[in-house]
């Protein structure tokens, strides 16, 4: 989808002792929705048409959990060193406006002279469980000095939170990391209440265990709505001289965004003081069963693939504005094309390019056949292995309409060595049906279009650890 689909969103354990708001179906389908393709990586906050924000005068002292603070980035900056700046989140971090360009901007401001580089690591309409698998590829390999984490609103996930700090701190224990919470529609009222969302709370149990800094983005926005100065969801026209915060209720307009930065602003001046840089102690885990061994490998490098399967180069496809996800995509567009792997762990999957051509498909663990069930539960996007479950996954959804989206499946399995085997399936799902009646128009125009059976495969999704194929096969064509 172009990028006008998410400028316009942001324009327009603990498994069980964590508590989480249960997302209404219009959030999730909003989240959802939100997926487009992906946005550059690099970004320039140093420009005219990023807005710069002020700290402003509001103030609750609960709005910044200091806690160990940023010492190691601090002490990089008022050395006069180059510092690397990353975001990892949702569609409220990939966005445009919605608060991640003005934050820097602000950072920007406070230490100027000083080479920075920033990378945006938002990939809209997921969660923690995606996260904690691609953040290596999308930016711990880039050495960032200061992590930004913001999936509040995308189910909270607290065993995903904690396997992306695991990493982290892993990797390179001098790396900085900073909780931001934003807020979905209607928790607004906790922060009125002189209390947290709950969700946020499970996140905030993560952030004090790793004494790691968090901010309530969303607090100042509520005193204003309080105040009645400020509507949460509106249209500009209904505003009579109030500020609208979101169209939707979840993706920030301009000013929304401009009062989720400011509470950075706020953060980093109460942050800004004398510091000791120190690396980040690695405690035992809070959550056993958390990512941290979350990974996203390049498909040729695990999988063997069989003839029907072509690579891609998607730069020069018509699938480019994936290419900053996905350098190629594995295509294979025949019933019965498979490709096959090896792993270690509990759970496998794939990253890929949801549209109006996908198909479904069928898999195979150990040399049998398995049916998939989805597991009900809100924060991760998770599917097991069950007798009782379906005999495919339909790749195709209501938000292909059209559309190219990035979207993923995570399926679970018993901890140990598997060998796993995908292949496109012979069936086709009623995509009239899943469309529904009221976007029916394209398909009625290009039916052709839909009537394929295609799986666009950017990455492997593990928990755990690629193994080497046990036999060889055929290496795929490219183009």
């Amino acid at each position: 989808m172009k990028r006008w689909m998410l400028f316009i969103a942001c324009m327009g354990g603990l498994m069980n002792s964590v508590r989480v708001n249960a997302q209404s179906e219009e959030e999730k389908r909003l989240i959802a929705a939100s997926q487009a393709d992906a946005s550059p990586l690099y970004f320039n906050p140093d420009t005219k048409e990023v807005p710069s924000v002020e700290p402003g005068h509001f103030f609750d002292a609960k709005e910044c959990n200091v806690r160990g603070g940023l010492p190691n980035f601090l002490t990089k900056l008022k050395a006069g060193k180059p510092v690397t700046i990353g975001y990892i989140g949702g569609s409220i971090t990939q966005g445009a406006f919605c608060y991640r360009p003005q934050s820097a901007k602000f950072i920007s401001s406070m230490f100027p002279g000083i080479k920075k580089t920033w990378l945006n690591a938002g990939v809209s309409g997921t969660g923690t469980d995606l996260a904690a698998c691609r953040i290596h590829e999308q930016l711990l390999k880039y050495s960032p000095d200061l992590v930004f984490v913001e999936f509040a609103v995308n189910g909270a996930y607290a065993p995903g939170m904690e396997g992306i700090v695991r990493q982290i701190i892993r990797f390179n224990p001098n790396i900085d990391i900073c909780f931001i919470y934003t807020l979905a529609n209607g928790q607004t009222t906790a922060y009125q209440q002189n209390s947290i969302p709950s969700n946020i709370e499970g996140l905030e149990k993560v952030a004090e265990y790793y004494k790691l800094p968090s901010v309530h983005m969303g607090m100042e926005a509520a005193q204003l709505e309080k105040e009645g100065k400020l509507i949460w969801k509106g249209a500009a026209d209904t505003a009579n001289g109030r500020i609208v915060f979101s169209n939707d209720g979840i993706h920030p307009l301009h000013a929304g965004g401009n009062l989720y930065a400011a509470a950075i602003a706020r953060a980093f001046i109460k942050m800004n003081k004398a510091v000791v840089a120190a690396p980040h102690a690695l405690p035992a885990p809070l959550i056993t069963d958390n990512w941290e061994d979350g990974v996203m490998i390049d498909p040729l490098t695990i999988a063997s693939f069989d003839q029907k399967w072509t690579k891609v180069t998607t730069a020069t496809s018509g699938l480019k504005q994936f290419a900053g996800w996905f350098p190629y995509i594995m295509k294979g567009s025949v019933p019965g094309a498979s490709f096959s792997f090896r792993f270690k762990g509990t759970v496998f999957g794939f990253f890929d390019i949801g549209g109006p051509e996908v198909g479904q498909l069928a898999f195979a663990v150990d040399g049998k056949p398995v049916k998939l069930q989805t597991i009900a539960a809100s924060g991760y996007r998770l599917k097991k292995v069950s007798a009782g479950g379906a005999g495919v996954a339909d790749l195709f959804n209501s938000y292909c309409n059209n559309r190219y989206r990035g979207q993923y499946e995570l399926i679970q399995v018993p901890d140990g060595e598997h060998e796993v085997t995908i292949t496109i399936s012979p069936l086709k799902s009623d995509k009239r049906a899943i469309l529904g009646p009221k976007q029916l128009e394209d398909i009625t125009a290009n039916p052709g279009k839909y009537d394929q059976t295609v799986f666009y495969l950017g990455k492997i999704l593990l928990r755990g650890t690629p193994l080497p194929p046990a036999t060889s096969k055929p290496v795929a064509t490219s183009k």
